[in-house]
């Protein structure tokens, strides 16, 4: 269990001071000049030692990420560092509470970020629905250039303007590339990769876009050093993470932990365990609804972390663990997230657009047992098509979860299925459609 000294997060839960003062209370600000002062090469080389993978779902190295940035304009294009805080994945909530409560975490990383990037602009792009996140976000960046630390010659040595920019609501938006496109106030579909950002991004200039948990970390992993960060969690799997436990647990809650951290243990220490006790567990999805589902067999003792649960054909995404227990409609909890991604789909290509309607009305009538057993492997073949041949990752996003249902839950849908045809006037049956 992580000890108290070693959190990174002391105000996750809202229970001190979100300002300046309090945050330099707790340590934000503390020596950021002399962070500063040793130089680009020694931040992104700390950050690739402190082994911090993305934060925001894919897992990508960040300190590797950082340096693909050009280290000086040749060109004459400025650089722009990009935050994502459009957090639309169901299940997920600690970037919020990052905003609300430890907003100067957040600002003071996008400061040290945009120095090691040679970026002198930097952009927060919140999701459409927090309204109260950017008001606290903006706030604290007003308290950030008043007291010198935002701003043309501020005190930390390193001019940096911040501005807040506030979405529509769209999920899509939350893809690097749409956001980037939205951002230059475009209809947010995503870009073709090549060119990356970093090459072509915001306004055409080298840009990289973090989530705001991977920046919020950066400050102190660069204070307390590389090698404190990389003692947590397994080889490949280092540091604390945000936990957003949520579903059939006692004490559904955000937690930061270290990586790793075994599922049962998580539930246990944190949570208050599983609602009617391990026994009634049924199921799990780890890293958010785009995860595909793991049974309860496989996910109660294993590591909770990128490699461990690659290992179980899932993934740990943004650790938006949804718990479910055996009270649970499994099929019907996945048509319902089939039906999300539908919804959410840009419809800019052809397997996504057409493939998430399909896929949500084929899962609906399985649903409510209205389907063939032939059509299962159908199912399963269509999510196969519309993964990987998309332009972003919602198509991925999309056919995981079916993917996953079909998987571990065949047995369930070929039982609707036989129930209705036994008796396809009953209402037992259907009740799962309502």
């Amino acid at each position: 269990m992580l000890a108290d000294k070693d959190r990174i997060f002391r105000n996750l839960y809202g229970v001190h001071d979100w300002g300046l003062k309090g945050a330099m209370q707790r340590g934000a600000w503390d020596g950021t000049k002399a962070i500063i002062t040793k130089g680009r090469d020694w931040i992104i080389n700390e950050m690739k030692a402190s082994g911090l993978r993305g934060r925001g779902g894919a897992g990508f190295p960040t300190g590797l990420k950082w340096s693909f940035m050009p280290k000086e304009s040749t060109d004459g294009r400025p650089s722009y560092l990009v935050v994502n805080a459009d957090e639309s994945e169901p299940g997920t909530c600690k970037d919020r509470e990052i905003m609300r409560h430890d907003p100067h975490l957040l600002i003071e990383g996008c400061l040290i970020a945009g120095f090691a990037m040679n970026a002198h602009t930097g952009y927060i792009y919140v999701r459409g629905e927090y309204i109260h996140e950017r008001e606290r976000l903006e706030a604290a960046i007003e308290q950030a250039y008043e007291a010198g630390l935002l701003g043309k010659k501020n005190k930390c040595g390193w001019d940096f303007d911040l501005y807040v920019h506030h979405g529509a609501g769209a999920y899509i938006c939350g893809e690097e590339t749409a956001l980037l496109e939205s951002l230059e106030g475009k209809k947010g579909m995503p870009r073709l990769k090549p060119p990356f950002p970093a090459n072509v991004g915001l306004y055409g200039c080298p840009t990289t876009v973090n989530n705001v948990e991977s920046i919020a970390v950066a400050p102190d992993i660069l204070r307390r050093g590389a090698a404190w960060f990389s003692g947590f969690g397994r080889p490949n799997n280092a540091g604390t993470k945000l936990f957003c436990v949520s579903g059939h647990v006692n004490q559904p809650c955000n937690v930061e932990e270290a990586m790793s951290i075994p599922f049962r243990e998580l539930i246990d220490k944190h949570c208050g365990g599983i609602r009617g006790g391990w026994d009634n567990l049924l199921a799990c999805i780890p890293g958010g609804s785009s995860v595909p589902i793991v049974p309860a067999a496989q996910i109660v003792d294993c590591p909770m972390d990128f490699d461990a649960l690659k290992e179980l054909k899932s993934g740990l995404g943004t650790a938006a663990v949804i718990v479910m227990d055996k009270s649970t409609d499994v099929v019907r909890a996945i048509a319902r997230i089939s039906y999300f991604y539908k919804h959410e789909s840009c419809g800019q290509c052809t397997p996504c657009r057409e493939g998430t309607g399909w896929m949500w009305r084929v899962l609906t009538r399985m649903a409510e047992g209205r389907a063939q057993k032939k059509e299962i492997d159908l199912l399963l073949d269509v999510a196969g098509q519309v993964e990987g041949h998309t332009i972003c990752a919602l198509g991925d996003a999309a056919a995981w979860p079916v993917q996953g249902l079909i998987r571990h839950f065949r047995h369930d849908i070929e039982k609707r299925i036989d129930d209705y045809a036994a008796n396809p006037h009953s209402d037992s049956v259907l009740v799962a459609a309502e």
